[in-house]
């Protein structure tokens, strides 16, 4: 599969820098920018890629048949969404029931431009005592891949400040719905 991912995504034009974060085995991955439905599609193959099993939180009513075995088959992780049920905890114990774990985050929560990301992926990794891989896709260059990696401090919006002025560079596939707008 890792073969024809990548013959897939040389035939769109990619280059994909296929090296996984080094040393880590488990980790909150944020993807950006997140402008378009083909990021998923882009990113669910540059991780076939590369080797990597990313692991995506959908929402529960998704997971009907038929739709719930190819889901689960690419990663997905049926969540209840609804009232008082606890998508962190649920999060949290997929990555202390795995050895190797990549949870994939677009914290921007829409494909369109949001100046306030969603903190979900930001407390999972720290109750998980998980770092956070910073991934991104560059429309512009047709490049992907990891940037880096960053370990949570306690200030949440210092620490989102950060991830969003390495990711502010990269191009989405809608540039002006990217991480500054612009």
């Amino acid at each position: 599969m890792r073969k024809i991912a990548r013959l897939i995504l040389r035939l769109f034009g990619w280059k994909i820098d296929d090296q996984k974060p080094a040393d880590v085995k488990k980790a909150v991955v944020v993807m950006g920018p997140h402008t378009s439905n083909w990021d998923f599609i882009i990113g669910r193959l540059s991780f076939t890629a590369m080797g990597i099993k990313g692991k995506y939180l959908i929402k529960k009513e998704l997971f009907f048949f038929p739709m719930g075995f190819f889901l689960r088959g690419i990663g997905g992780i049926a969540v209840d969404r609804s009232g008082k049920n606890n998508v962190t905890s649920t999060a949290v114990k997929h990555f202390e029931e795995n050895e190797e774990i990549f949870m994939v985050f677009t914290p921007e929560g829409t494909r369109s431009y949001s100046p306030r990301w969603k903190k979900g992926f930001y407390y999972i990794a720290k109750k998980a005592n998980v770092p956070i891989a910073i991934g991104f896709m560059d429309y512009q260059k047709k490049i992907g891949g990891f940037h880096s990696i960053y370990y949570p401090t306690d200030d949440v919006n210092a620490d989102i400040a950060a991830i969003k002025n390495v990711l502010k560079d990269y191009k989405g596939r809608f540039p002006e719905k990217g991480i500054d707008g612009k």
